[in-house]
């Protein structure tokens, strides 16, 4: 069968699963009565409750006399690591841009990328028939967008089709009146993106990609035969990074068709695969035959940026709600997670029941803690800091680009809002009703930034970053906490007499009836510094008549507090507390004579 290899590449939300979803309907991969949800390859949980890819995942269409490997890559900044290692498991990649919001931050890298790759991207034009669409400006942009990044004259000589993924149509002409199905689509694929190197009489030569976990048969190594063969039971060498080779079995070989992971006997050179056999096997080792030393070049897996602690539960309701709840189970769960996110690190804390774990992003490392939550953990973590480096003497920082699409009524508040976290202006573009700005900002800004924004823009602002480079830090303090928090001085059940006596000194994070301890952070303060408040007071009951009736307390609606905002709201010396039931906010140190003493350095 002939093979086309092909990744989808795109900003994030400009409808890459979507797009996947109707070409395995449309290339009847799928059995006439099979049910099949809506971004079908979006199989975590969180993943359809956010309408994010987290993941890259690969699937398989047959349309004609070809089979089409698929990869649908994450659009999200904090997840670029796993577009930039799949690119050398395909041989073309599909280029979504949105035909309203035109080329954005995230486009401009993964296309970089493919670019560097040696790949000749098909440009496909989504989201034709939104309203306000724009095609012609969003080519423009496409087109400036590759001289930019330094195209050879062949891959700017791309091919365009117009599309609509929702609707299941497609168009090589921009009026798009002829767009009956997405034929238009799978033609250009089978024409522009070039065959595989299908040569398997030569050496073995299978690189890792990607990393799947199995409990049956543990690691499972995603990758492509560049060439030769590979069979079940064969003995095959892995050449390691450091020089090291490991010999070991070939136990079972995954294909992969539509939804389904299939085992089958033999892997010819083109096949996308998945292997195992070894424990331990890494993402860009070789796989070859036994006595060959040819070694593919190894794949640059992306440094972390952002790192947090993980501690078990040590609050006064620790063990209430978590089904594991002890530094040893926590220990088990977060080296599992190693086994298959390659961009994650986590190291033991000397001396201590703690780890530093530490991902790509923000939300690369809260997706982590989520999923902890979901499966029955219970632990605390920390402020998200960033890594800093330290070369040649001096330390350095990473540094992200910064794009922002905000109502024009609210970029005075935006600019002053970033220009507090170090942001460097770069552009600025304005319309009546919108603006555009691009800023260049420390990492560290970045972090529980969104809340502040989302609130200055009314909800309407649209913030996305991605890394640039590391620079020179800046001892300034940037992105702490302004105001103070609302602690409570002991346990018990909160009350509404006492929330409707402390309501004016600050913003309440929960309702009356709810239990808290002492230490437990239950508000933010009006004013800069903490307050100790007694929260579950009750009323004095006595039998002395009072001159005046009492009249109905009306209680103004708590923050809700996700955990994304706690993680933004936490200053160094206070933790989030995860369990299955709760997110709750605490000091560190529980106790107002603990917390007195730290400051005074007794």
């Amino acid at each position: 069968m002939k093979i086309r290899n092909i990744a989808i590449i795109a900003h994030v939300d400009h409808g890459k699963t979507t797009l996947v979803d109707k070409l395995l309907q449309q290339s009847k991969t799928f059995d006439s009565h099979q049910q099949v949800v809506e971004r079908v390859m979006d199989s975590n949980d969180i993943e359809r409750e956010r309408g994010i890819t987290i993941l890259a995942k690969n699937t398989a269409i047959r349309y004609k006399d070809y089979k089409i490997n698929i990869l649908d890559t994450p659009g999200h900044a904090d997840f670029g690591g796993e577009v930039e290692r799949i690119m050398t498991m395909v041989d073309g990649c599909l280029l979504l841009v949105d035909a309203y919001e035109g080329v954005m931050p995230q486009t401009k890298f993964v296309l970089r990328k493919a670019l560097e790759a040696g790949l000749r991207p098909i440009v496909v034009i989504n989201k034709i028939d939104r309203e306000a669409a724009d095609p012609i400006k969003s080519v423009n942009e496409v087109f400036d967008l590759f001289i930019d990044l330094g195209a050879s004259e062949e891959q700017l000589d791309f091919p365009i089709v117009y599309a609509s993924g929702l609707n299941g149509l497609a168009s090589l002409n921009q009026d798009f009146t002829d767009a009956k199905d997405m034929a238009p689509l799978f033609e250009a694929i089978i024409k522009y993106v070039p065959a595989p190197n299908m040569d398997s009489s030569k050496t073995l030569l299978f690189q890792p990609a990607l990393i799947d976990y199995n409990e049956y048969v543990g690691r499972i190594g995603i990758g492509k035969v560049h060439q030769g063969e590979l069979n079940v039971n064969e003995m095959v060498s892995c050449l390691r990074a450091d020089g090291s080779i490991v010999n070991f079995r070939v136990q079972k070989i995954f294909q992969y068709m539509g939804l389904n992971k299939l085992e089958t006997e033999k892997a010819l050179a083109g096949d996308i695969i998945g292997i195992s056999g070894l424990s331990d096997i890494h993402v860009g080792e070789t796989i070859t035959n036994i006595g060959s030393t040819e070694k593919l070049p190894l794949l640059h897996v992306d440094e972390p940026t952002v790192q947090m602690t993980f501690l078990p539960n040590n609050s006064p309701f620790a063990g209430k709600e978590g089904k594991f709840v002890t530094a040893t189970k926590l220990e088990e769960r977060l080296n599992k997670e190693i086994q298959k996110d390659v961009s994650l690190r986590v190291n033991r804390l000397e001396g201590k029941e703690a780890w530093l774990v530490s991902g790509r992003g923000e939300l690369h490392l809260s997706i982590l803690i989520e999923n902890m939550r979901r499966e029955g953990y219970e632990f605390q973590v920390s402020r998200p800091q960033v890594i800093k480096k330290v070369i040649d003497g001096q330390t350095l920082e990473p540094y992200e680009s910064v794009q922002v699409d905000c109502p024009s009524d609210s970029m005075g508040s935006v600019m002053e809002l970033l220009g507090d976290r170090k942001g460097d202006i770069i552009s600025m573009s304005q319309t009546a009703t919108s603006a555009r700005l691009v800023y260049e900002m420390p990492s560290r800004g970045i972090i529980g930034l969104l809340t502040n924004f989302l609130t200055v823009t009314k909800g309407y602002g649209v913030l996305n970053h991605t890394f640039l480079d590391y620079r020179k830090t800046d001892s300034k303090e940037v992105g702490n906490r302004g105001a103070g928090a609302l602690i409570s001085m002991s346990g018990g059940m909160s009350t509404a007499y006492a929330i409707g006596r402390l309501e004016d000194r600050g913003t309440m994070f929960i309702e009356p009836r709810v239990e808290v301890y002492e230490g437990m952070i239950v508000g933010e303060s009006n004013k800069d510094i903490d307050l100790v408040i007694n929260i579950v007071q009750e009323k004095q009951l006595t039998n002395m008549r009072s001159a005046g009736k009492d009249s109905t307390v009306v209680l103004k609606r708590p923050k809700v507090m996700t955990l994304e905002m706690c993680l933004a709201f936490i200053n160094d010396d206070e933790l989030v507390e995860i369990t299955p039931k709760n997110i709750r906010l605490r000091k560190a140190l529980l106790t107002a004579l603990e917390r007195k003493r730290e400051n005074k350095g007794y």
